[in-house]
């Protein structure tokens, strides 16, 4: 597998890299690969597939990102989403939560590489699409020099495709997930030592990145980069994406034209009987920093959750921004 498909992707996100918030994205990037929210192995098997492993033709490239630590059952849900048509798998060893270490998968796995790699194979078996690990570097009281590689080690000799590392440790007892995404200290060197000795296995990075010049400067170092909470609440920066990365122009010239361009698929939701606010949701972070990106936001918070709410909340929302552009420079 060609890990230049890897360039650039949007980190799986927990509530938040559902289908409509992925299809928002690829309005805004034609080459990031978009990442679904974890899902576990036995929700894909016996859970409502549509609900939890749907997705639309328009957000390929897409990866399923699954949870699990029995083999049997991953093999299992990673052959049902191929079937669906996913262009990857990714397996979760990274997720600090409780409900996570519980069920035994998550980031609890780095203290058991056997185990993952045993999982990766399993899957490999059954599919022909990459399958691929996203790890921390180590947890609680784990050397990181030590974890990564034997976790690395396992995976890649049982056919991992690829390893994503987010660049910090977890810490399962004592850090609640949210602390775990910011308290302990970022250590990109880190990675960077695992993709030095492993120089021809994509290697991508993730953790604390937040705009697109620093993106630039982790490719010196790595194969790809994630990008999470930064593509989520500013996601104007996914338009910088295919100029920046791939020399290839923007989908669209400014957010504005995005957001018409991706108003036909938000009316058919709603004309399907979904809530505006499903998808509106996702695009609260537009025009972050403008004139009228809080009135922006107002609008969409309160009159978008409303029953009945249809496109032209939208539509009024954007407004809010247009106005107050041209009160600037009329102002200027």
């Amino acid at each position: 597998m060609s890990f230049q498909l890897h360039r650039f992707s949007v980190a799986p996100m927990m509530d938040w890299s559902d289908t409509h918030c992925r299809a928002f994205h690829r309005t805004l990037s034609r080459r990031a690969r978009l990442y679904t929210e974890m899902v576990t192995a036995n929700a894909v098997i016996f859970g409502d597939r549509d609900r939890l492993i749907g997705f639309s033709d328009i957000e390929h490239p897409v990866a399923v990102q699954l949870g699990g630590s029995d083999p049997e059952a991953l093999a299992k849900a990673a052959a049902i989403c191929a079937e669906r048509g996913y262009d990857e798998i990714n397996l979760n060893v990274g997720c600090p939560s409780d409900r996570v270490q519980g069920g035994n998968f998550g980031a609890c796995l780095m203290r058991a590489p056997a185990l993952v790699a045993d999982c990766v194979a399993a899957m490999k078996a059954e599919v022909a699409i990459p399958v691929t690990v996203k790890c921390r570097i180590g947890v609680d009281e784990q050397d990181p020099e030590a974890a990564l590689d034997a976790l690395a080690d396992a995976v890649l000799a049982k056919g991992a495709d690829a390893l994503i590392v987010h660049a910090r440790k977890a810490w399962l007892e004592g850090l609640s997930p949210k602390e775990n995404r910011d308290i302990p200290p970022l250590d990109y060197d880190r990675v960077y030592r695992l993709k030095a000795r492993l120089p021809h296995v994509p290697v991508a990075i993730n953790g604390g990145i937040a705009d697109i010049a620093t993106v630039k400067a982790q490719l010196d170092h790595v194969d790809g980069v994630m990008l999470g909470r930064a593509a989520y609440h500013q996601p104007e920066l996914l338009l910088e994406v295919d100029p920046a990365l791939f020399g290839e122009p923007a989908p669209h010239a400014d957010a504005f034209a995005a957001v018409e361009a991706f108003e036909p698929y938000v009316a058919r939701h709603v004309e399907a009987g979904g809530r505006l606010h499903d998808v509106t949701r996702h695009m609260l972070g537009l025009f972050t920093g403008q004139p009228g990106a809080r009135a922006f936001r107002r609008r969409l918070a309160i009159e978008g959750v409303k029953a009945g709410a249809g496109i032209g909340v939208l539509r009024d929302a954007v407004g809010e921004v247009r106005r107050a552009l041209e009160r600037r420079l009329a102002a200027a």
